[in-house]
């Protein structure tokens, strides 16, 4: 009997022992790890909680990239179409000096040179890379340069330039990153700097034949009455007295012999403008809703040609001023258009980050909650079972000097 007890004690107290050593062993991994939850098998529904949170933090760190490629972009594209304005604010500058009564064919050549190397530049912004291989403005792709400048005769002191036609070479649209919410890439390239609204944004007036008068860029008065259709002036000069005569669609208005005053503002269905000048019997000025067809180029093409052009009359000079400055200021009002455009995108980008920050803190906790580890309890636990081990040890050893043979051999 005394040989089975001891057996059954020596038993008890090496699996006292193991028991003991395993729950340290897990305790000390766990404090190596800094987890709870180190195997699924430790306790599975905190395990599937803390995957769950961690697949929600991966989709926040791939819609986080997703959102600095945005922002990036954005960044340089509203940088590029900043430089853009810039430039064509001082073209604007150019055309105004162009307008001196008292400049000579020679200066205004000049001036015309100095907005040719303007244009240029803003060739060479259209086609700014975006320091990953492609182009900030290519659209949905581009595999040279979106921009493409068709031959032409340059612009020389003596002679005027032969237009030459900037085409669009990419694929148009934009590129949005795949993320929960459409986040561009690029912007429309051929959209912003080719195809502006022609005139005032509204309706385009035209001098059609008048080497003696000129017609502002006019605005809008009643924007209720706008037609759609378009307007001719026409005028006629008898017996010293000068009248006009308007046509709709090309038929006749009430307006059919009325008395002309230069600069004073002409007004037909909410339209407005003035011509101003001494026009000729004949002569004739267009007004047409706009058209989606302005090209930056082809606005700085056009003054360019018309400053090269000799022996100009004054108001023949104005008009190609007045004309140059209303295309320019529609220009730039098409670029910062889409500056704007790129601003909201990186304000929109802000709030974005804000959200995917919340979820990632949201996911990062819930994954800590499941899984990771109460460190001062963990310690304190490690301690109690430090403490533990060794009073099984101790009391194995006891245990060990209790048997009848030990007792015999005393």
């Amino acid at each position: 009997m005394d040989r089975i007890s001891s057996a059954n004690a020596f038993d008890g107290a090496i699996a006292n022992l193991l028991s003991r050593q395993e729950d340290l062993s897990a305790t000390q991994i766990q404090l190596t790890s800094g987890k709870r939850v180190v195997h699924a098998s430790d306790d599975p529904t905190a395990a599937a909680r803390a995957e769950r949170a961690r697949a929600l933090i991966a989709r926040t760190d791939a819609s986080k990239r997703a959102v600095d490629a945005s922002r990036n972009a954005m960044t340089l594209t509203e940088s590029a179409l900043g430089d853009a304005t810039n430039l064509l604010q001082s073209a604007r500058e150019l055309v105004v000096a162009a307008g001196n009564a008292s400049y000579s064919d020679a200066e205004r050549a000049a001036v015309a040179k100095q907005i040719q190397s303007v244009r240029d530049q803003l060739l060479s912004v259209a086609n700014r890379p975006d320091g990953a291989g492609g182009y900030v403005f290519s659209g949905q792709g581009s595999g040279a340069a979106p921009f493409a400048d068709s031959p032409g005769t340059a612009a020389t002191l003596t002679a005027p330039a032969t237009l030459p036609t900037v085409k669009f070479t990419g694929v148009g649209g934009s590129v949005h990153v795949a993320s929960d919410e459409p986040l561009p890439l690029t912007l429309d390239g051929g959209s912003i700097w080719l195809h502006g609204n022609t005139g005032n944004g509204v309706f385009e007036t035209k001098n059609m034949n008048s080497g003696s008068a000129w017609i502002d860029a006019g605005h809008v008065v009643q924007p209720s009455q706008l037609t759609n259709s378009t307007y001719s002036v026409q005028f006629n000069v008898s017996a010293g007295s000068t009248t006009y005569a308007i046509l709709k669609d090309g038929n006749p208005t009430p307006v059919t012999a009325a008395a002309y005053t230069s600069g004073q503002s002409i007004t037909v269905d909410g339209l407005s403008f003035a011509i101003s000048g001494a026009p000729a019997s004949g002569d004739k000025f267009q007004i047409a809703p706009s058209q989606p067809d302005l090209s930056v180029f082809a606005a700085l093409d056009t003054i360019t040609k018309a400053l090269l052009t000799k022996n100009q009359s004054g108001p023949q000079v104005t008009q190609a001023v007045q004309t140059g400055l209303r295309d320019i200021d529609q220009a730039a009002s098409q670029l910062q258009s889409a500056r704007s455009d790129a601003g909201q995108t990186l304000s929109r980008l802000d709030g974005v980050q804000g959200r995917l920050d919340a979820s990632a803190l949201w996911g990062e906790t819930t994954r800590s909650n499941a899984e990771d580890l109460d460190m001062v309890k963990a310690l304190a636990s490690f301690q109690n079972q430090q403490t533990g081990y060794q009073a099984a040890l101790q009391s194995y050893a006891s245990v060990q000097k209790m048997s009848l043979m030990q007792y015999l051999n005393v």
